[in-house]
């Protein structure tokens, strides 16, 4: 092997290994929370909304929701004005997931309590790449709706 040669291995090598090291970086989902809020309940069921934005590069689906609040936490899409419970939503690379009043949203059955305005609610995300996530969810007016305001 002649010393060009071995040159331009070495140089090859090493410029791989570089954009292998970029690739890492921006190759993994990098979520954020904002918005999040719950209307004050009516009845022993209660919705939760908010924002996951995700600035990484690579996608990740939200798998499921807990708290302590309720042992049966899911969540639900809502199309043509009909709600149906689903395993997973998606949080695209460079955007979010929008849970929002009228659209897709967490869905809690069989309160343990029954929260009031000014109270928080504690949820856990849990997603298909990225760790779970804590989130309060503070509890608003039943009627509260930010995209209306």
């Amino acid at each position: 092997m002649n010393r060009r040669t071995a040159l331009a291995g070495v140089v090859a090598l090493t410029t791989g290994l570089a954009l292998a090291g970029c690739s890492s970086s921006d190759g993994e989902p990098e979520l954020k929370v904002t918005g999040a809020f719950m209307p004050q309940p009516v009845s022993d069921m209660a919705a939760g909304f908010l924002v996951v934005k995700n600035s990484g590069g690579a996608s990740d689906r939200l798998t499921s929701v807990t708290s302590s609040i309720s042992d049966n936490v899911t969540i639900h899409e809502t199309k043509n004005q009909t709600m149906r419970m689903v395993t997973s939503f998606d949080v695209p690379a460079g955007g979010e997931l929008d849970l929002e009043r009228g659209g897709n949203h967490i869905m809690f059955m069989k309160l343990k309590q029954q929260p009031k305005q000014g109270d928080k609610v504690s949820v856990q995300l849990h997603f298909e790449k990225a760790d779970p996530i804590k989130v309060d969810l503070p509890v608003m007016e039943t009627t509260h709706n930010p995209k209306k305001q």
